[in-house]
Parts: structure tokens; C-alpha cells; sequence
């Protein structure tokens, strides 16, 4: 009786009469209907059972129920950090967070620079093997040309400019949606630099406008690495 309840919760069972001890095979039973389970049949003799009507709307019950959920797979919060040091005093620290798939806060704090303003990239590698200069051009996975923050057209590594006080300290909090820390165009191991000049964002009109915003030399860098939550 129990093998006929347990045929009724799902399309097929085995019982295992059979097996390694009788060198028999295991006894496979289907519910010929699983909406109106009047009868089973099972592969092994041609061994019919028939289950009394009044168990068939809970059959029926049991393999509506059985069906396996789907599961929902939310991305984590991340974090990364990257920090600049310079051949000369300047030295900073770029944070870096991403809630799910959404853009990624970046907070910047460097110490050492020239008063005013300096282009702040995100570069293709994280080579630092012969200083800031192995860290490549900036990071364009769309193969665009260079542009401010806000254009539609940019590099994904183009993030504007930090303006350094009297004092030489510069600080910013960036939010963009195209530097995530995860899939394929995650910028996790991938190094930010700092210029020396203004970024001109594309528009100055110098010849290399187009492809580093005329930004000068690279005064310090760093290469970006997930960390701790």
C-alpha cells in the first residue's frame, strides 16, 4: 500500500525489490494519467496495479504541487579600492562600490597635486611594471572616442577632472554606469591615473583631444582590487 501511495505523489517511482541483493532490476511503476491516476502500470512483467478512484483527486494534487520552484539569483554588493602613489609626493586612495547591476560610486582623495584641475582616467591594464605608463590608454571597450563624463560618446575610463585646493588635496565622488566591477567590462584590475593637466573632455581642439583630452603626463596610479564588504 505504501508503494501505491508513493506512485501517486509523482510520475514514476522505483522500488527497489530488486537490486544488487536479488540481481534482479529495480521495479519501475508510471502513472499512466497523473490528472486522473484510475491505474498504474509498471515496466517490470507487465505487472498492473489499479489505485481505488477516491485516491485520484489527491494524486492528482501531489504532482501539481511537485513541480520545482525557479530560483532567484540576486548579484552581490561589491567593492574595490585602488591606491595611487606617484614618483614624486602625491599618493591617493579611489573607493569604489556597486550595488547589483547598478552604476558604481567612486570616491577620490588625492594628496600632492598642483592647485586646479586634473584628468582622472581609468586605464586598460594594471601594469605598473614601468611606472603609470604600462597602464595603457584609457579603458574603451566600445571603441569610442574621448569625452566628458556625460557625452554619449566616451571612453568608459573617461571620468572628467578632480580639482585640487590651495592646499594641494583634491576629493570628488563619482557615480557612472559604465565602469562595473563585475562581467565582462569589470574594471577590477584595471588601473586608475592621474594627469597633469586638465582634461579638455574632448573639445579643446588639440590633436589629442580626441583620444586623452590633451591631459598631460601621469603623476600617480593605482590598480583597482575588490575588497572586504
Amino acid at each position: 500500500m505504501q508503494a501505491v501511495l508513493a506512485a501517486m505523489a509523482a510520475h514514476t517511482i522505483l522500488s527497489f525489490t530488486g537490486g544488487a541483493a536479488t540481481h534482479q532490476p529495480p521495479l519501475l511503476f508510471h502513472l499512466t494519467n497523473p490528472t486522473s491516476p484510475s491505474s498504474l502500470w509498471s515496466s517490470f512483467h507487465g505487472v498492473s496495479l489499479t489505485l481505488p478512484r477516491q485516491f485520484s483527486s489527491s494524486a492528482a494534487a501531489l504532482v501539481s504541487t511537485s513541480a520545482p520552484k525557479p530560483l532567484t539569483v540576486v548579484a552581490a554588493t561589491k567593492k574595490a579600492v585602488a591606491v595611487l602613489k606617484g614618483t614624486s609626493s602625491i599618493q591617493g586612495v579611489v573607493t569604489l562600490s556597486q550595488e547589483e547591476d547598478g552604476p558604481t560610486t567612486v570616491s577620490v582623495k588625492v594628496t600632492g597635486l598642483t592647485p586646479g584641475k586634473h584628468g582622472l582616467h581609468l586605464h586598460e591594464y594594471g601594469d605598473t611594471t614601468n611606472g603609470c605608463i604600462s597602464t595603457g590608454a584609457h579603458f574603451n571597450p566600445k571603441g569610442l572616442t574621448h569625452g566628458a563624463p556625460e557625452d554619449d560618446l566616451r571612453h568608459a575610463g573617461d571620468l572628467g577632472n578632480v580639482v585640487a585646493n590651495a592646499e594641494g588635496v583634491a576629493e570628488a565622488t563619482i557615480v557612472d554606469s559604465q565602469i562595473p566591477l563585475g562581467g565582462p567590462n569589470s574594471v577590477v584590475g584595471r588601473a586608475f591615473v592621474v594627469h597633469e593637466l586638465e582634461d579638455d573632455l574632448g573639445k579643446g581642439g588639440h590633436e589629442l583631444s580626441l583620444t586623452t583630452g590633451n591631459a598631460g603626463g601621469r603623476l600617480a596610479c593605482g590598480v583597482v582590487g575588490l575588497t572586504p564588504l
